[in-house]
C-alpha cells in the first residue's frame, strides 16, 4: 500500500514538474521567445493592475457574427472569470452555423479546449482547438468527414478558424502558454454563433431556422457563463450538449 502511494505522489510529482517546465520549453522557440520579448512586460501591468498576478485560469469565448474573441481570467482562488481583454477577428469564411464536412470552409460553433500550442505555424503562432468532438462527430455522420485542423492563429486568412492578426496572436498566445505553466491542462474555447440572448436568438433562427435545434442546444451553456460567469458541466451525450 505504501508502494502504491509513493508512485501515485510520485507521479503528481512528475506531471506538475512537466507543466512547470511547458514555459521554458516553448520559449524555445524564435517566435515565442519574441512575443514574450514585446508583449510579456506590459501583459504583466495590466495583470497586476486588474488583479490577477502571475498564477491564472484562461477561458476563452469566441463570437461569430460580431467578430470577437474574449479572453477570460481568474486567480487560483477565485470562482468566477472576470473579462481581461476583447479581440477583433480580422476575416471570416462561411457563415453562421457549425462545421460539418471538410471543406465547408465553416468555423465550428460548440463547446471545445486548446490542444494544440504551435510555435512554427504557418500563421505566425496558432492554439489549436479539439474539433471534432462527438457532437460533430454525430452530426457529420460516419461516411463523411468532419474535417480538423481548427486554430485561433495569426494572419489574416481563413477557410474556418479564427484569425487575429500577428500583433494580437503573440498575447493570447503568451497568456494561453502562462494559464498552461500555471497548471491549467484543458483551456475553454466555447465558439458561439453570436451573443445568444433571447433576442439574438429570435432574430438568428428567423435567418437560419435549420439550425434553430442545434442553437437552442448551444444558448443554455452561453446563459450559464453569463450568469455564473464561469464554465457549466458540460458533456457530450448522444450527439447532443448536455448542460448542468
Amino acid at each position: 500500500m505504501k508502494f502504491m502511494c509513493l508512485i501515485f505522489f510520485l507521479s503528481l510529482s512528475i506531471m506538475a514538474s512537466a507543466q512547470s517546465n511547458f514555459k521554458a520549453t516553448q520559449i524555445k522557440f524564435e517566435r515565442v521567445e519574441k512575443a514574450y520579448e514585446e508583449k510579456w512586460e506590459t501583459l504583466k501591468k495590466f495583470l497586476k493592475a486588474d488583479g490577477f498576478g502571475h498564477n491564472f485560469s484562461m477561458l476563452i469565448n469566441a463570437y461569430k457574427a460580431e467578430s470577437k474573441l474574449e479572453i477570460w481570467l481568474k486567480k487560483d482562488a477565485e470562482k468566477k472569470y472576470r473579462l481581461f481583454r476583447t479581440y477583433d477577428f480580422c476575416a471570416h469564411s462561411g457563415t453562421l452555423g457549425p462545421k460539418v464536412i471538410e471543406g465547408d470552409k465553416q468555423t465550428p460553433e460548440g463547446f471545445y479546449h486548446i490542444n494544440v500550442f504551435n510555435p512554427m505555424s504557418s500563421f505566425h503562432l496558432s492554439l489549436g482547438i479539439n474539433y471534432p468532438n462527438n457532437v460533430d462527430l454525430t452530426r457529420t455522420g460516419k461516411n463523411r468527414k468532419t474535417g480538423g485542423e481548427i486554430y485561433i492563429h495569426g494572419n489574416c486568412v481563413t477557410v474556418g478558424c479564427i484569425p487575429l492578426t500577428d500583433e494580437k496572436i503573440k498575447e493570447v498566445y503568451v497568456l494561453a502558454v502562462e494559464a498552461k505553466n500555471n497548471g491549467q491542462d484543458k483551456i475553454p474555447v466555447n465558439i458561439f454563433p453570436f451573443k445568444m440572448t433571447d433576442g439574438n436568438m429570435k432574430k438568428y433562427v428567423a435567418q437560419f431556422p435549420t439550425q434553430a435545434a442545434f442553437w437552442i442546444n448551444l444558448q443554455p451553456g452561453y446563459l450559464a457563463f453569463e450568469k455564473n460567469r464561469n464554465l457549466a458541466d458540460i458533456k457530450e451525450v448522444g450527439g447532443k450538449y448536455l448542460i448542468r
